[in-house]
């Protein structure tokens, strides 16, 4: 994963474009200082994780630019979630993540909301790139009060 975003930051110099250039050299920036961090190269995981961390930032920043009437950074942020999206895993339908989190439910037999996070263990390990954490945990806590 490194390597290709590597490699994609390469040919977007030559191919002098700048919207996915700048984005690709965000991710890249990320990456190095969670490498930093941590001491050493990122596993293919923690890049993901990383790219999902640089949406989920531009997606909190679309409702900031929301209430502020900012229609040409709304447009501008979607189309840099758009080249991130590029490089996490396909995503999980709604129904597979719905299954997941059934399943888990139905191993753990939670008794209060307190169990939560023993679901949310087996749960994370499935999804994790692979859907919106947020929407889980809002799947997960309307699974636990039924």
């Amino acid at each position: 994963m490194r390597e290709r975003i590597l490699e994609d930051l390469k040919a977007m110099m030559k191919a002098q474009d700048k919207e996915h250039l700048s984005v690709i050299r965000m991710v890249k920036g990320a990456m190095q200082m969670e490498e930093l961090n941590k001491k050493r190269e990122l596993t293919d995981e923690e890049v993901i994780d990383v790219i999902s961390k640089q949406i989920k930032t531009r997606k909190e920043s679309i409702q900031e630019f929301a209430k502020g009437n900012r229609e040409d950074l709304i447009e501008k942020t979607e189309r840099e979630i758009v080249i991130l999206e590029d490089y996490m895993p396909e995503q999980l339908t709604e129904e597979e993540v719905t299954k997941i989190v059934m399943d888990a439910v139905a191993e753990v037999n939670p008794t209060a909301m307190s169990d939560m996070g023993k679901v949310m263990a087996i749960v994370t390990p499935k999804v994790k790139g692979k859907a919106d954490m947020s929407f889980v945990s809002k799947l997960v806590k309307e699974q636990m009060n039924k």
